[in-house]
């Protein structure tokens, strides 16, 4: 009887010839992702064939639409869909749920609808208590720049595959930790985001775009472990954050999308470009870090004149919120000298 060799998870299974590459899997008790049932209508079971991909069936009909779909070559199968007729080794590429909710190709009914659920509770993508506009209005706002950093290295050693769902995880993370805290992202730039936190009832923006900033940076601590693990090298996350006034309005288009102009916006992203030449992972303004200062937990300060922009200004490092400084300003802070 064939066997397949399962990785990460260094698992040899017996495949019987009439039984699927997921079927042995779930029978061993290996926690494969299959969303649709193992019914080849999504793309969650998908494997890489690391070694013996000639021993693989022809893709069925249905792998065949998925396959020209996403683009798949020969080494990329779905698991529900293929058999073996000699050993094979092959890696599951989707591991957890966010993994699973990123390669779902499924309706999205339900996403959808949890997805105006968040713009519903967080007012995201809008102005608040407005209509799109296109005529440009001047608000005071809080504008976070979020860029990884090393992830040209990162993603030179990895399949397109790899990178294209690595940086959607990514991208995701930080999308939902700006949405939580009331604000959206204006624009996807490779690696990095915009965000905006417009005035609205509660915290000031200043405050939220702190607490996003620093959940993100909790949540890129934890990735690391992972993507050290299942590649052999990571990657890291810097933050960029300043408060002022800004041209806000909508730029009309198929969704409409909203942005900022003015000096604030380019402060902000040279607050976060400034994170690798003082190896920092989180700056902000003294502007800014006034404003918080009672729910901040600041580290060292730096006089710099920035690319770009007039004057020497004093940025300063943010470790943590004070409100949770136990686990949050821990993980901010955890190697925050690490080259880049």
């Amino acid at each position: 009887m064939p066997e397949v060799l399962i990785l990460p998870d260094e698992r040899p299974v017996p495949c019987g010839t009439h039984e699927t590459i997921l079927g042995a899997a779930l029978r061993a008790g290996i926690p494969f992702a299959h969303a649709c049932g193992g019914q080849g209508a999504c793309s969650t079971c998908r494997v890489l064939v690391v070694e013996g991909w000639r021993a693989c069936t022809k893709p069925t009909p249905k792998e065949r639409v998925i396959a020209e779909r996403l683009g798949f070559t020969d080494e990329f199968r779905l698991a529900c869909q293929t058999r073996v007729t000699a050993p094979v080794t092959v890696r599951r590429l989707v591991l957890d749920d966010d993994d699973v909710e990123l390669a779902d190709l499924r309706p999205p009914a339900r996403h959808r609808r949890a997805a105006r659920r968040r713009r519903a509770h967080t007012g995201a993508g809008t102005l608040p208590g407005s209509r799109p506009r296109p005529i440009g209005e001047q608000v005071r706002v809080a504008v976070l720049f979020a860029d990884l950093r090393g992830f040209t290295t990162f993603s030179q050693a990895l399949l397109p595959y790899d990178v294209i769902h690595e940086l959607q995880r990514h991208l995701q993370h930080v999308t939902q930790a700006v949405q939580r805290n009331g604000g959206f992202v204006t624009s996807y730039m490779g690696d990095g985001v915009m965000a905006l936190f417009c005035p609205r009832d509660g915290p000031p923006s200043s405050l939220r775009a702190a607490r996003a900033g620093i959940e993100m940076l909790g949540e890129a601590e934890r990735r690391r472990g992972e993507l050290d693990e299942l590649y052999g090298r990571t990657v890291d996350l810097n933050v960029g954050l300043h408060c002022g006034p800004a041209i806000v309005g909508t730029l009309w288009g198929s969704p409409p999308t909203i942005t900022a102009i003015g000096d604030t916006v380019n402060l902000a992203a040279r607050v976060e470009q400034a994170n690798k030449d003082l190896a920092t992972r989180f700056l902000t303004t003294k502007e800014t870090s006034t404003e918080l200062r009672d729910s901040l937990i600041i580290g060292r300060s730096f006089r710099r004149t920035l690319p770009g922009m007039a004057g020497e200004h004093t940025l300063v490092e943010v470790l943590g919120w004070r409100a949770d400084s136990s686990e949050v300003a821990t993980a901010v802070a955890r190697d925050r000298r690490r080259p880049g």
